[in-house]
């Protein structure tokens, strides 16, 4: 399997991950915190594989990077968040770097 592949279900593990956190509400909803755990554990699974084969600063970075923004929109729609002009203008900076990480990396 390609290594992008890898790294993009371990963003969607993680981004699932922490909405689960957030609906455990500090784990008083213990069911919700388990399946957070898992999730983040399976994310570290399928993290691995993309770092044997792409640079670790780049999958780190489009990882947390997505991460955040994934997370801050889900705040937003799905836990009526709110955020700022300039928070979304630094997000914007965020994917900007993700996308030209990406852009940049020849091999993988």
């Amino acid at each position: 399997m390609n290594a992008w592949i890898y790294l993009a279900f371990a963003i969607a593990l993680e981004i699932a991950g922490t909405f689960l956190l957030k609906l455990s509400n500090g784990f008083e909803k213990w069911q919700w915190g388990v399946l957070s755990i898992a999730c983040y554990s399976a994310c570290f699974w399928a993290l691995a594989p993309a770092m044997k084969v792409l640079p670790v600063g780049i999958v780190y970075a489009i990882w947390s990077g997505i991460g955040i923004v994934a997370a801050s929109l889900i705040g937003i729609f799905a836990f009526d968040e709110r955020l700022g002009a300039l928070q979304f203008f630094f997000m914007a900076m965020i994917l900007i770097g993700a996308v030209g990480l990406n852009l940049t990396v020849t091999h993988g």
